[in-house]
């Protein structure tokens, strides 16, 4: 259901998903509505098969298949919303998280971790703190007999 105002749905500076890539289905929400919840299909759900998609390039295809391997049924995405009472913003919110999914699982990962070592000042003073409450620890203690 392409429309003229949103050409497409921009996750970042060099990923729009188009329109035509995206299937809405909706059904009833559970939830707060009253009498209208009966009638009224509210939820949404945003479906996009993220496999056969022409906005990724093989190697952000790769990524994003891997990230969110959990989330796919045979390479499609699917986001749900219902927690408002009026389609629109169910809409809204469904594509909102839609673009964080999307946008998190093409996150280039972080750089590995470079191992370390505790200065020398540094491990001193750890064990001046502990030799510190040590001495706090045996003040606290009945004198000895001895």
């Amino acid at each position: 259901m392409p429309s003229a105002h949103r050409p497409g749905l921009r996750v970042s500076a060099g990923v729009t998903i188009p329109e035509s890539e995206l299937s809405w289905r909706f059904s009833r929400s559970s939830g707060p509505g009253g009498q209208g919840v009966n009638t009224a299909d509210s939820r949404a759900e945003l479906v996009w098969d993220a496999a056969a998609s022409t906005a990724l390039s093989p190697a952000q295809r790769e990524r994003l298949l891997e990230r969110l391997d959990g989330r796919l049924v045979d390479g499609v995405l699917t986001v749900a919303a219902s927690e408002h009472r009026a389609q629109l913003r169910n809409r809204d919110a469904a594509r909102e998280r839609l673009v964080a999914l999307v946008a998190e699982a093409l996150r280039p990962p972080s750089p590995p971790r470079r191992p370390t070592k505790p200065s020398r000042g540094s491990k001193e003073r750890r064990l001046k703190a502990k030799q510190r409450r040590t001495d706090v620890k045996q003040l606290r203690q009945r004198p000895r007999d001895s």
